[in-house]
């Protein structure tokens, strides 16, 4: 059996580990169109349920994640000059790049081909596979290809967000409102790592517009939402990586 995942993010990096896992005698390959380090945004959450579901599906990833996670129990949400703690959820935080990594280090382990720098722009391309896994992502190319197939129904809503990072630590999963002239903007926060933070801004359309910023210019995003929430970041500094 020849599978082919198209898309080398955590969902076909994982697929291609079941698969490969199950049927060890399958030749299974990922095809990536950017290279093993690079990728967008900053730290991603699992609940205790998800990080239960991974044991079960595979206990090598499961416990190399449980290696490096940063987890908690609360909620506080910080408003008027309050705090509010919702407490007893259970998540863990960590790098994206570092769930990547762990994904990629996986695969190899159990003989997984993977193709890096590598575009497929067509289930033709792949003809010869008995399977084909589409996992490239919210503009898969693979899913407006076979659109008359699939009918997939996408509703875009009309919110702006930005992910951004901070050395700013968080002992908890935390909610920051912070208002202008411009409107009220949401920030929602939590570590990842030893000293790095996942700091994700969302605010209406309206909101973006009044406030002159850009989505081609993150660097004045930054500045702006670094001077709205100084009380909240103590003194530390955003961090920006393609975030819009």
């Amino acid at each position: 059996m020849k599978v082919s995942c198209i898309g080398g993010g955590p969902g076909g990096l994982y697929s291609a580990i079941l698969i490969k896992s199950r049927f060890p005698d399958a030749e299974v390959d990922v095809y990536e169109r950017h290279e093993p380090g690079e990728t967008f945004g900053f730290g991603v959450v699992f609940s205790d349920a998800t990080l239960g579901k991974l044991e079960t599906a595979d206990a090598e990833t499961y416990a190399d994640i449980r290696a490096h996670f940063a987890h908690w129990d609360d909620i506080d949400i910080h408003y008027a000059g309050r705090v509010w703690t919702s407490t007893g959820h259970g998540f863990c935080g960590f790098s994206r790049q570092t769930l990547l990594d762990i994904l990629q280090s996986r695969c190899r382990e159990l003989a997984v081909n993977l193709h890096f720098e590598h575009e497929v722009e067509s289930v033709e391309a792949l003809a010869e596979s008995d399977l084909i896994v589409a996992a490239d992502g919210i503009n898969s190319g693979i899913r407006k290809q076979l659109e008359d197939r699939f009918r997939p129904d996408l509703d875009h809503r009309p919110n702006y967000f930005i992910w951004l990072g901070t050395t700013k630590t968080l002992d908890a999963f935390t909610f920051y409102f912070g208002e202008d002239d411009a409107g009220l903007w949401r920030v929602h926060a939590y570590q990842y790592e030893q000293d790095h933070a996942t700091f994700i801004v969302e605010c209406t359309k309206q909101t973006f517009e009044r406030s002159g910023l850009a989505i081609h210019d993150e660097g004045a995003a930054i500045a702006y939402l670094e001077t709205l929430f100084e009380r909240e970041l103590d003194g530390h500094r955003l961090i920006g990586n393609n975030g819009f």
